[in-house]
């Protein structure tokens, strides 16, 4: 990992308090930046979600789906883990905390979008860090590309009906226009701008020329983070400095599920008796979330100001740390497999 992904739970601290300090001091130019809208898209954060979203889209190779019948256990299970198992646990979580332990705590509505926006989390598998997971877990690198890259295709068509029917469970209106915008927006769009891009940089396939450009967009992708957690927590800076728990209470439920998600994973893939090298990757995509993904959706459906927004901002700050853990544990387990 670089100095940046190693530390990403840092620097998104500091946006934070960036973000707060800039909201409480000059909040007449957050509420400009708030009207900057298009189709209830903000126009700043679009571009900015872009930045992080198409340098990953390129990483990812569509030719190795032809190999997708090799090995089909660890697909499998993936595919079970991101699509049948991990958006309902994430609901139900969000409903547990929210609805019954921690009603007392937040008023209705605001609890009804920090639902809103842990569901968006469960609905959104890891399309790129999870290639540093399993580079660190000394995972099957090729076989990774081929469950991401299932994962991609699988999201273009899952992730709206998915989202709507959990969103529509926990009595939130979808606004179906909006949802759909977003995710052809999001990804659909970045997708495909990344397999052209990749198609055209690769044409020798010693992937040189692709390194090279990935290297060059890495700073404007983090540029993107930063700046968007910087204004999210900038628009949310008032309601932030008088209820600071709220952080901690989101953050509560979400390493619930990272974790229970994870044990359920690991131990489904040990039953399953795949080796390590494809199990652990499997495991941490099914565990870790495309938060990119999940933010800018938040915003497009309830605003910048949301606790939806805020709630997958804060899946952000938690995630790295978490995700860190499990790679050690991975690694201190492989001996459980064959």
């Amino acid at each position: 990992m670089g100095l940046f992904e190693r530390y990403l739970s840092i620097w998104v601290g500091l946006a934070i308090v960036v973000g707060i300090i800039a909201g409480s001091i000059m909040p007449s130019v957050f509420t400009v930046i708030s009207t900057l809208e298009f189709a209830h898209v903000n126009i700043v954060v679009a571009v900015l979600i872009w930045l992080m979203i198409y340098p990953m889209m390129v990483q990812i190779d569509f030719s190795s789906i032809k190999d997708v019948g090799k090995k089909p256990k660890g697909l499998v299970l993936t595919l079970v883990i991101n699509w049948l198992i991990k958006p309902f646990t994430m609901a139900f979580l969000g409903w547990l905390f929210f609805k019954v332990l921690f009603a007392d705590w937040v008023d209705p509505e605001t609890a009804t979008e920090y639902i809103a926006g842990m569901i968006l989390l469960g609905v959104a598998p890891c399309t790129a860090m999870v290639f540093v997971w399993s580079q660190m877990t000394k995972g099957d690198a090729n076989y990774t590309l081929v469950q991401v890259s299932i994962n991609d295709i699988i999201m273009i068509f899952a992730f709206a009906p998915i989202a709507g029917l959990l969103l529509g469970v926990t009595d939130i209106t979808v606004p179906w226009d909006t949802l759909l915008l977003s995710v052809v927006l999001y990804v659909l769009v970045p997708l495909v701008a990344g397999a052209l891009t990749r198609k055209k940089l690769d044409r020798g396939q010693d992937h040189s020329k692709i390194d090279r450009f990935l290297g060059k967009m890495k700073p404007w992708s983090i540029i993107g983070l930063l700046t968007t957690v910087t204004l999210l927590f900038g628009f949310q800076a008032d309601t932030i400095l008088s209820k600071p728990e709220a952080i901690v209470l989101i953050a509560i439920p979400l390493l619930i599920q990272t974790y229970g998600i994870f044990a359920i994973a690991y131990y489904m893939a040990k039953r399953m008796k795949l080796p390590h090298n494809v199990a652990a990757p499997a495991c941490m995509i099914g565990t870790s979330n495309f938060f990119e993904l999940a933010v800018a959706v938040a915003i497009s459906l309830f605003g910048l100001h949301s606790g939806a927004a805020l709630a997958t901002v804060v899946g952000v700050l938690v995630e790295v740390p978490v995700m860190l853990s499990l790679v050690w544990f991975a690694n201190r387990t492989r001996h459980w497999f064959a």
